[in-house]
């Protein structure tokens, strides 16, 4: 491998990248000087305030959106022992207003903006964010900076009790109900000291969010919350120097916080190889080795990374080949996960207890794989892998504004540089095989690690070895008050900082154009030119999917897919892989919903060699008997441990109820157990050379071609031949006389899944459909939505719910939705219904009517924005038949619709008598409570 060539290219990629993302800024408009850019991969122009705010701006013209940016260098790793979650409680708390902001009002601002936004929060940092039409950017800048500088004063301690229940839903959610949740923490625990700031999780302990106080929350963000403390990355639609006007007004006069010293670095070390088990409500018994190791951005980073993909990324790895090649695991991989202070080394395996008994011998095959590698040493294949990796995975970020955005300020957070895609370029293209070997010896070749069993419940016997670490209950003493940080200055404004900016005019919005023809088989072909990024996809839809699979061999069309993407007649899959993965490419077969999908994602350069491995994959797969076998005993087994988990027996519970048993409607895409046993490998044989024809193909390209090339690629399809296969039809019960109460045990569940379920419309882009849609936006559309703001701000009772109206060509649906603390499952269910009942009988308000108007039509400007939009855009035209014009007409409905119309609707559909309740729960704990209502109740037995 020549490594100055592969440098010399990549170079190339980003100068080109870098050139065509030049900003469009209108001169006349802006006094800034664009000599001022700078920057390879992104061109922007950096500055700090007064008070210490490092602000970043990437003018990029191509869309009329723009994406800001707030990230504070504060995470869970700046917290104290005993008062853990801290940061990510702020997360939320920022989102509850400020001095000039109300209550809900930053979502409910956003929204109606036709924005999106979110925050995030790790170990090492915090950041909130939104994409908004660039004409809102000067109300976004008005909004952070009140939180910035004004939050404190809007800190109530009713605000500070209901985020609190809300973290602790979170937890419940993501952590406590969830299949192995607990398994991050515990490793945690076990790898470093107590009191080591990756010693607890980011999200917290429940005991520590109930010890804290508002005014513990509020000396914390006094703390870490200031201008010095943070970066703000603006990208997208922007004139500069405007821009930089804004900014000063509404960010210069807050001032800068307490000064804030680089943490210090503190990678674990283990004096012993610790063991822990875990029981746990799973079916596969999980088996996960840590091994500490160094810390982001140490020169050691980028071999330990390698060494990882060599012994567990994909089919080429040793992991791969040692268990899940022979059906010891379903799956088994090893990452190098790395954060500001410390990293760790993960090699992880997922057992099949068909062929394993115990995880000890897994912990067998994963120490030979070590010593397999150590005879084996580095080949050239293995690097080139991951600079490949490098390549595509810096190429794709540039997709959308908010991608490169997000990139600049973690670099600039973390590095304090924005632009460093040349400096990983530069340090993974300099690894070489003896770096790999020395990181090998150094830190994993006879190393003391953390090695975690998570094991049915009730089987401790077959974890890896006997447990010779636990916790010691956390005894937190007598904590000392935090530090008081003082009063917050007081900010003297040069204007009223109380008055709510108003928008600049909306910039059109151009709906993407493309061409469409069709080939002389009839394959539909849809294409778009898009050339902001050297990339290119296609998306080969197969109509009929999961739909034709016989009633008694459910999952045939599920696991033809599969052994899609196994060997071919020519090429192993460890070879196809290998391939794809040197030229950074990836080819997908699934079957899921209506259609069979054929997803190709590559660089431009690599077309040529791509399209050649699709031709092969999709026409000469060989359907090996070990294949087979294996896929099929792995998906068996993968379908027992998702039968653990409460959000499939929902999903279940709700198609069974809708469309029974009986039907292909009411069964998983993925079969039963029953049906999979069933499936021989000449059902597979005859679904594939039936149903993989282009009778109802449909082909959407969109990327760095134009149509001639696109026709070019599209010549390996032309002899491709009908099968005459028939799509079919399904007749579908949708009366429902009265609604009844169905509960699915899970037992020992600290939450329940409530879903309030009924059939809809089909689709329709302009009646019935696409109107109740719009009339379910204030009932559960939306963040500030009437049952979210109830069930979730109001009473804390979960992290979040909403409701929709969803539809295809064949079943629609309305389905109110949440996870909420099981100990209030009954009192969610009656303001769920409350909110239904009282919605159904009066409607959406005429102020609500506006609201909802203002965010379908300015969202627009956010729809048509990264490759992978566009070709969404063109699925939909053709899957659904919709015009060219659709969205302009949609649009014109949206701007003359009254709320008689809207509330007729509801009226009609919203009827609670006639949607069904389900509950996914503890059952004993459950029934009686839930017998106030009046309706028949039913425990019923998922499909398995």
């Amino acid at each position: 491998m020549k490594k100055s060539s592969l440098f010399s290219m990549l170079v190339v990629v980003y100068f080109m990248l870098a050139a065509c993302q030049q900003p469009q800024v209108d001169k006349d408009k802006s006094s800034f000087n664009q000599a001022e850019l700078t920057g390879d991969a992104f061109k922007y122009h950096q500055y700090e305030l007064e008070n210490g705010l490092t602000v970043i701006l990437h003018p990029d013209g191509s869309d009329p959106l723009v994406n800001v940016n707030v990230t504070y260098h504060v995470g869970s790793a700046r917290e104290e022992y005993g008062r853990s979650g801290f940061a990510h409680f702020f997360e939320h708390m920022m989102f509850q207003g400020s001095e000039n902001v109300a209550d809900e009002e930053h979502f409910k601002l956003i929204t109606e903006a036709g924005g999106n936004l979110n925050g995030t929060t790790n170990s090492d940092r915090t950041n909130y964010f939104q994409t908004i039409p660039a004409n809102q950017l000067e109300k976004v800048l008005w909004l952070e900076a009140d939180r910035m500088g004004f939050l404190l004063p809007a800190v109530t301690q009713e605000k500070f009790e209901n985020q609190r229940e809300t973290v602790k839903n979170e937890r419940g959610q993501r952590v406590d109900n969830r299949p192995y949740g607990l398994r991050s923490e515990r490793v945690r625990e076990a790898l470093y000291p107590k009191g080591h700031p990756y010693s607890w999780s980011t999200i917290g302990y429940v005991e520590d969010l109930d010890r804290v106080n508002v005014d513990d929350l509020k000396r914390f963000f006094k703390r870490w919350y200031g201008p010095n403390n943070a970066v703000l990355t603006i990208g997208g639609d922007i004139d500069i120097a405007q821009t930089k006007q804004w900014i000063s007004k509404y960010f210069g006069p807050i001032p800068r916080g307490p000064e804030v010293k680089s943490a210090k670095k503190q990678p674990s070390a283990l004096d012993e190889t610790r063991y822990i088990t875990l029981e746990d409500k799973v079916h596969l018994p999980l088996l996960q080795v840590t091994f500490p190791t160094v810390y982001s951005d140490h020169p050691d980073e980028p071999a330990l990374d390698v060494l990882a993909s060599i012994l567990g990324s994909g089919r080429t790895s040793l992991l791969y080949k040692n268990m899940v090649k022979n059906g010891f695991a379903v799956q088994a991989q090893a990452s190098h996960p790395c954060r500001e202070l410390a990293c760790e080394f993960l090699l992880l395996a997922l057992a099949n207890p068909s062929k394993v008994s115990d995880l000890s011998a897994l912990n067998d095959i994963i120490n030979a794989s070590l010593d397999e590698f150590e005879k084996r040493g580095v080949e050239d294949d293995d690097l080139q892998r991951v600079k490949t990796s490098i390549e595509t995975s810096s190429i794709y970020n540039l997709q959308s504004v908010a991608g490169k955005v997000g990139v600049m300020a973690s670099s600039q957070i973390y590095r304090g540089t924005p632009d460093t895609v040349q400096f990983d370029l530069d340090r993974y293209n300099a690894v070489t095989e003896a770096d790999v070997m020395r990181v090998y010896n150094t830190f994993i070749k006879g190393k003391n690690a953390v090695v975690l069993s998570i094991v049915p419940t009730g089987q401790s016997k077959i974890a890896a070895a006997q447990s010779n670490f636990s916790l010691q209950d956390r005894v937190i003493p007598v904590q000392q008050e935090m530090a008081n940080i003082g009063e917050a200055p007081v900010i003297i404004d040069s204007f009223d900082r109380s008055i709510q900016p108003s928008a600049q005019a909306s910039k059109a919005v151009n709906v993407p154009q493309f061409w469409e023809t069709t080939l002389g088989n009839g394959i539909k072909v849809l294409g778009l030119e898009s050339n902001e990024t050297p990339t290119l996809s296609f998306s080969l839809s197969l109509e009929g999917g999961v739909l034709l699979d016989p009633l008694d061999k459910t999952g045939l069309a599920s696991m033809t897919a599969a052994m899609m993407n196994e060997s071919t007649l020519n090429f192993s899959s460890e070879e196809l892989s290998n391939e794809l993965r040197l030229i950074g490419s990836s080819i997908s077969f699934s079957s899921n919903g209506r259609y069979t999908n054929i997803y190709v994602n590559t660089l431009s350069k690599h077309v040529d060699k791509t399209l050649a491995l699709l031709q092969e994959k999709l026409f000469n797969p060989a359907f090996l008997e070990a294949d087979f076998k294996r896929l099929k005993q792995r998906n068996i087994q993968a379908m027992e441990q998702s039968l653990n988990n409460p959000s499939t027996l929902m999903s279940r519970a709700r198609e069974m109820v809708l469309y029974g048993k009986e039907s292909r409607l009411g069964i998983p895409d993925s079969g039963t157990l029953q049906s999979i046993d069933a499936i021989t490998l000449d059902d597979v044989k005859g679904f594939y050379e039936q149903y993989y024809r282009p009778d109802f193909a449909t082909l959407v390209v969109v990327g760095d071609a134009d149509k001639a090339k696109v026709l070019e690629f599209t010549v390996m399809l032309n002899d491709w031949k009908k099968s005459g296969y028939k799509l079919p039809d399904f007749t579908i019960d949708k009366n429902i006389d009265k609604g009844k109460l169905f509960i699915v045990d899970n037992p020992g569940g600290v939450q329940s899944i409530v879903n309030i379920v009924r059939h809809g419309p089909v689709y329709d882009p302009y009646d019935e459909y696409f109107k109740l849609s719009l009339a379910n936006f204030s009932l559960g559309g939306m963040f500030n939505s009437r049952i979210n703001l109830n069930l979730r701000e109001d009473k804390g009772y979960t992290y979040g719910t909403r409701s929709r109206f969803s539809g295809g060509k064949l079943t629609g649906t309305f389905t109110a939705s949440a996870d909420v603390t099981a100990e209030f499952t009954k009192e969610s269910i009656q303001e769920f219904l409350t909110e239904i009942e009282q919605y159904q009988q009066h409607g959406m308000t005429a102020e609500e009517l506006v609201f909802m108007q203002s965010a379908y039509t300015q969202s627009d400007a956010l729809r048509y924005e990264t490759p992978r939009q566009k070709a969404g855009f063109l699925i939909r035209l053709s899957s659904l038949g919709l015009d060219e014009d659709y969205t302009a007409k949609q649009q014109e409905i949206i701007q003359n619709i009254t709320t008689t119309e809207l509330n007729a609707l509801a009226a009609k559909w919203l009827v609670s008598d006639k949607m069904h309740i389900i509950v996914v729960g503890d059952a004993k704990k459950l029934q009686d409570s839930l017998e106030d209502f009046d309706r028949d109740i039913e425990v019923i037995e998922i499909l398995r």
